[in-house]
């Protein structure tokens, strides 16, 4: 298939994917934003921001930006990770949490000349006034998806790093654990903007998930009306190639069944290869359940280093 059919078919996939998402809002216009103060972290300044995205309620953000640093820096949006933690959200990208190595990553991505920005999702942080259930069954009501709202979101929260003087929009790149990985790979998969994907255990097999019984793993936001009639994990993952992408994952997780992890490894392997870029993609397994080591900060050094 030549260049542009490729492209076509990777547009039509997206279009199709985004059908997917139940009732959206309109995306138009600059994203406004109120701006509540900086404070200084541990080699950055943070901004605290709420960000007007969706029309329907304000979001909480945080920006970190190096300590010292002028110009239109490299920026990763952060995606914050589920566990049940509600009230946490934004605040992982600067705290750490049990399932994250150390430091945390506006400490981490500064040391490398890095920004960053983390929203607080549907349900989480100063959103979580209302409970995941009570906003997923309203939403399904309403026609919307739980799932494709918190997507739109991180799209949006592209558009305000598009739109930043301090942010260069040639290196934007997404990264996360658990429910943020998943956000990673599908807004990866959405927005060509973003230039790289890091997502740390949870590129899970839908099959491969129904297989070992293990629907129960994933939260109810995690689930798509009619997603699997037409995409499986490798399909919507292929839609990143040949952006460089890293996915981490530990063995012992019951989120990502092991069989599932060989199934996508194949297609990606095979995507890439399609694209002439074998390079670009890597998935590194360890010995381990459902979180970051020390093992992953350190390919995902090298690899930030390398392609952002």
């Amino acid at each position: 298939m030549s260049l542009g059919g490729k492209r076509a078919g990777k547009a039509e996939s997206r279009r199709e994917l985004w059908g997917l998402l139940g009732d959206l809002p309109a995306r138009k216009g600059p994203v406004r934003v109120d701006r509540r103060g900086e404070v200084a972290g541990r080699g950055y300044v943070l901004e605290k921001l709420v960000l007007h995205l969706n029309g329907l309620e304000p979001v909480p953000a945080f920006f970190t930006r190096p300590t010292g640093v002028k110009g239109r820096l490299a920026c990763v949006l952060y995606n914050h990770y589920h566990g049940g933690e509600y009230g946490s959200g934004k605040t992982e990208l600067v705290e750490e949490r049990r399932l994250m190595h150390k430091p945390p990553y506006a400490e981490f991505l500064a040391g490398t000349g890095v920004s960053a920005l983390a929203i607080d999702h549907w349900a989480f942080g100063e959103r979580s006034a209302r409970t995941e259930a009570d906003i997923f069954k309203q939403m399904l009501w309403e026609g919307r998806v739980m799932w494709g709202m918190m997507v739109f979101d991180s799209v949006r929260a592209l558009d305000y790093l598009a739109e930043r003087d301090d942010v260069d929009a040639g290196r934007i790149g997404t990264l996360g654990l658990s429910m943020g990985s998943t956000m990673a790979w599908w807004v990866a998969a959405l927005d060509e903007r973003v230039k790289v994907c890091v997502d740390i255990c949870c590129l899970t097999d839908f099959h491969a998930l129904i297989e070992a019984n293990g629907l129960a793993e994933h939260g109810i936001y995690y689930y798509v009306p009619r997603l699997l009639k037409s995409f499986s994990t490798g399909r919507i993952n292929s839609l990143i190639a040949p952006r460089p992408h890293l996915a981490l994952s530990g063995d012992r997780d019951p989120l990502t069944p092991a069989a599932g992890l060989d199934r996508v490894d194949r297609e990606l392997r095979e995507a890439y290869a399609r694209e002439g870029a074998p390079e670009a993609w890597r998935l590194v397994r360890q010995d381990t359940d459902h979180r970051e080591t020390p093992e992953m900060r350190a390919e995902i050094t090298a690899w930030l280093r390398r392609w952002l």
